[in-house]
């Protein structure tokens, strides 16, 4: 098991590293060249840059992930197409993408991306808060074993 993460705008990176570290278990921060850093990381976590193209972090962390990886990421198309392949996917505000709840998270975006070319508003993600950054910790620390599911 190794955990990927869709790096470019994910805010729980450091509950990521902190908590992998304990469980030895390696992390890979994919990102865009665009978001590039000289940062030093611990020894457990890699850096992978791709091209700033459109999807070009997507289509690596697919060519990465392998069955049991856990994969933190926003993007729910990205999660449709990791969930086949037997790996665990997450969402930084704490809730697990699965075959029962991916085919309406699609829907939902593509309702809204209709409804916008139409020239019509929708609603924006609500801000990041304490409370998701409460449960994407508690979940992660289940998905990597270091908490027993209650």
């Amino acid at each position: 098991m190794k955990v990927i993460v869709d790096a470019d705008a994910c805010p729980v990176k450091d509950i990521i590293i902190e908590e992998a570290v304990h469980v030895s278990v390696p992390v890979t921060l994919v990102s865009s060249l665009s978001h590039y850093s000289t940062q030093d990381l611990p020894e457990h976590v890699k850096a992978v840059y791709v091209e700033a193209g459109p999807d070009a972090a997507d289509f690596k962390i697919v060519q990465l992930a392998k069955v049991d990886d856990i994969i933190v990421t926003q993007d729910y198309g990205l999660a449709s197409l990791l969930l086949p392949k037997g790996c665990t996917v997450i969402h930084h505000k704490g809730f697990e993408y699965n075959d029962e709840n991916i085919d309406h998270l699609l829907e939902t975006r593509y309702m809204g991306s209709m409804i916008r070319k139409g020239g019509g508003r929708t609603k924006g993600p609500k801000p990041f808060s304490k409370e998701d950054r409460s449960a994407f910790s508690t979940l992660f620390r289940q998905k990597i074993g270091l908490d027993k599911k209650k």
